[in-house]
């Protein structure tokens, strides 16, 4: 049986009652907290700073997985392993050298994930695959959350897990986008390791009770 990670993503939460979402992601049935990083550069769109971050890690209680969707994303390495991520997501299309960045990420004890946005092709990780702990790849185009999502991530993953095996890497894959009850089961079947959940959570009458359907769903 696979155990999908169920990682929902704290972007959706309401920022009012911040605790209060983390403790309910504390006590569900979720495996981690996603968490996305927005400059308003590489994204249209910026979401938490340094210090909402650094109050979220110090009530969290599950892994902290740490979207970066920021240019230039080397900068901030260090201060993201000092404020408590334990997997650290920079995006292909940011980096210009992306294995040194993966190294750095790894030199400072994190493991290293890399996105993909919805046009960025497979086979650019072709060479660094080995070096990658995790692949994200953005089923709705990277910014904001409630899109829909897009149809071609399902074969997408099937030739990202086709790379995976070939050579011989561990890398799991993650799927951040439009993820529901209606998609979650052809996802892991596809491939899919990982399935970042927002408003889908969050705006759920009971999150939850959602997060525990999300998780036996996806125990195939």
């Amino acid at each position: 049986m696979k155990n999908t990670i169920i990682a929902p993503s704290v972007l959706a939460a309401d920022f009012a009652n911040l605790q209060r979402d983390i403790e309910m992601i504390n006590n569900s049935q979720a495996d981690w907290f996603h968490i996305d990083i927005m400059d308003g550069v590489f994204v249209p769109n910026i979401s938490f700073g340094m210090p909402v971050l650094e109050a979220i890690t110090k009530h969290a209680k599950k892994t902290i997985d740490v979207h970066l969707m920021i240019v230039d994303p080397d900068r901030y390495i260090k201060t993201f392993k000092d404020l408590g991520a334990d997997i650290l997501t920079v995006h292909y299309e940011a980096c210009t050298h992306l294995h040194r960045t993966l190294q750095a990420i790894k030199a400072e004890g994190m493991k290293a994930g890399v996105a993909l946005n919805p046009h960025t092709n497979i086979d650019l990780l072709e060479d660094v695959i080995n070096d990658i702990d995790m692949v994200c790849l953005m089923s709705v185009n990277p910014g904001f959350g409630g899109q829909s999502f897009i149809e071609n991530t399902y074969s997408k993953i099937e030739k990202l897990k086709a790379l995976i095996n070939r050579k011989g890497a561990s890398t799991i894959i993650e799927i951040d986008g439009g993820v529901t009850n209606k998609n979650a089961v052809q996802l892991v079947q596809a491939g899919g390791d990982v399935l970042v959940a927002g408003n889908y959570v969050f705006k759920a009458e009971n999150p939850t009770q959602t997060i525990a359907d999300l998780k036996k769903l996806t125990s195939i």
